[in-house]
């Protein structure tokens, strides 16, 4: 019987933690240092602070303003998932009252690393897909959860938010990205059947560029349809304009 792994060929397809193959009763050296690494990764990615300075230079010449969630720091925002759904009153009273067509905010949620990294690309293929639209200014958003976007874009006065949060680290990737759509966003939503997501947005993942796409068509469809969630289908988005 041939010693060779026949899953070993598939572990060039995916990223995901498949074929690690068995030493004894354990795992390959090699394998078990690259799971404490990645679990190393995913841990920084969690904690490490977010600096909207940074993202706002990668933005230049983007009209910016940051906003806190009432979660205080980063342990009160891991334990209180509540807090960081909830805007800051002080936040509030700073954004523009409006009314816009839409609101992209930009958040930190459980991956600053992600926002840092891919953030600005995202936003700006994005805004280069959105001429037409009437928009806020982009929010940079401290320990953000993905709800704190209907209280954002209610104070703006926006008809749809689009959250680019920072994604649960998971053991193969540490920087993904997800978008979220909400048509009609109004503090207390709590159906998040009501919201379209756009998930694992990295360069190795999906491309920001091709998520801008992708999102972009969500977002013109949602106006067309004054709807977001599960009636909203990426396929119809993305597909041609009918013929005059």
């Amino acid at each position: 019987m041939s010693g060779r792994d026949p899953w070993a060929e598939l572990r060039r397809f995916t990223p995901a933690r498949i074929a690690l193959g068995r030493s004894g009763d354990g795992l390959p050296t090699a394998r078990m240092l690259e799971f404490q690494r990645d679990h190393a990764l995913a841990r920084d990615a969690v904690h490490q602070p977010f600096d909207p300075e940074r993202v706002a230079v990668n933005l230049s010449g983007i009209e910016t303003i940051q906003v806190r969630s009432q979660a205080p720091d980063r342990a009160a925002y891991l334990q209180r998932p509540d807090l960081g759904r909830r805007l800051d009153p002080a936040s509030a009273k700073g954004l523009p009252p409006g009314p816009v067509e839409a609101v992209i905010v930009l958040g930190d949620g459980l991956s600053a690393r992600a926002v840092h990294d891919h953030g600005a690309a995202l936003v700006r293929a994005l805004l280069d897909r959105l001429g037409g639209w009437t928009l806020g200014p982009v929010v940079l958003a401290h320990q953000a959860r993905v709800a704190l976007g209907d209280h954002v874009a209610a104070a703006c006065g926006a008809a749809m938010a689009v959250m680019l949060v920072g994604e649960r680290p998971g053991l193969s990737a540490a920087d993904s990205l997800g978008a979220y759509l909400t048509w009609n966003p109004r503090p207390g939503r709590t159906m998040d059947s009501q919201r379209n997501c756009v998930s694992n947005i990295r360069p190795g993942g999906f491309p920001p560029d091709a998520a801008a796409t992708l999102i972009a068509g969500l977002m013109g469809e949602a106006r067309r349809l004054k709807l977001t969630g599960v009636e909203l289908k990426a396929d119809a988005a993305l597909a041609p304009p009918p013929a005059p």
